[in-house]
């Protein structure tokens, strides 16, 4: 594993429980914006981060793995003295989520899988798109990204965060998305999902159509004792869109392991 000191935000009481969150493909750490009041007020310790090649994060040159991001956090963790903390991802988020739960359960209070997949192909998908934004340039995909994010009717009622959105998506780096693409193109997490220990949530977007709530169905019919809650309206930003709905149901799943 090649760690990197990946850009981070803290936010809530020093002695709280730690809770990490970990973002989408294409985001940044400004996307949990609608969590940290929440998380904080009811105690929480907050740690939001870029992943590698997103945000203010280092871009080490390519290729990245499913490893290489769940190294990232790992480091982390050590570099803020955490043994163990509460882990809420979001779709790509989510699935560093379920690598480190394979991986390193002894990290893990909770793990809290938002909007996500175990597998997500066809795996030339996601080479295609790392070609394209490569050659393009990530505003090359924004607009589209960030349709798949939320549902029309959001999208009409918010067009600020709407832009808001698609200019985060266009300011990730090019090289850094691209990789990231490949990290999830190349990911092998399906198949050790019964060994996660750590108890978890999983909340699916009604209206995904990035991921559909099928996905998240199969997540939790396969880790042991895991539990599915769908809210919407609500499509890949769930935790956006409907963030009351996913704060109350990951401050219920926190709150369960105290």
């Amino acid at each position: 594993m090649s760690a990197v000191e990946v850009n981070c935000a803290v936010d809530g009481p020093d002695d709280g429980e730690p809770v990490v969150l970990s973002g989408s493909l294409g985001s940044d750490l400004r996307m949990w914006d609608p969590q940290v009041n929440a998380l904080t007020a009811a105690g929480y310790r907050v740690l939001r981060y870029d992943h590698r090649g997103h945000g203010a994060s280092p871009v080490p040159p390519d290729p990245y793995t499913l490893t290489d991001l769940g190294s990232d956090v790992i480091g982390l963790l050590d570099r803020f003295g955490v043994g163990r903390a509460h882990f809420v991802g979001l779709s790509l988020g989510g699935m560093v989520g379920m690598w480190l739960g394979e991986h390193v359960p002894d990290r893990l209070r909770t793990l809290t899988l938002c909007c996500t997949s175990a597998e997500l192909g066809p795996p030339s998908g996601w080479a295609e798109r790392a070609a394209l934004v490569r050659a393009e340039g990530t505003q090359s995909i924004s607009h589209a990204v960030v349709q798949r994010w939320f549902t029309p009717e959001w999208r009409v009622d918010h067009p600020e965060r709407t832009r808001y959105f698609e200019e985060m998506v266009a300011a990730t780096d090019s090289d850094g998305y691209a990789s990231c693409c490949a990290a999830i193109e190349t990911m092998d997490i399906a198949d050790r999902l019964s060994s996660i220990t750590a108890p978890t949530l999983v909340i699916a977007g009604a209206q995904d159509p990035a991921i559909p709530p099928e996905h998240g169905q199969r997540i939790a019919r396969t880790v042991p004792h895991a539990r599915l809650e769908i809210v919407g309206p609500g499509a890949h930003l769930a935790s956006a869109e409907a963030s009351e709905a996913v704060n109350d149901l990951i401050l219920a799943h926190l709150k369960e392991d105290s």
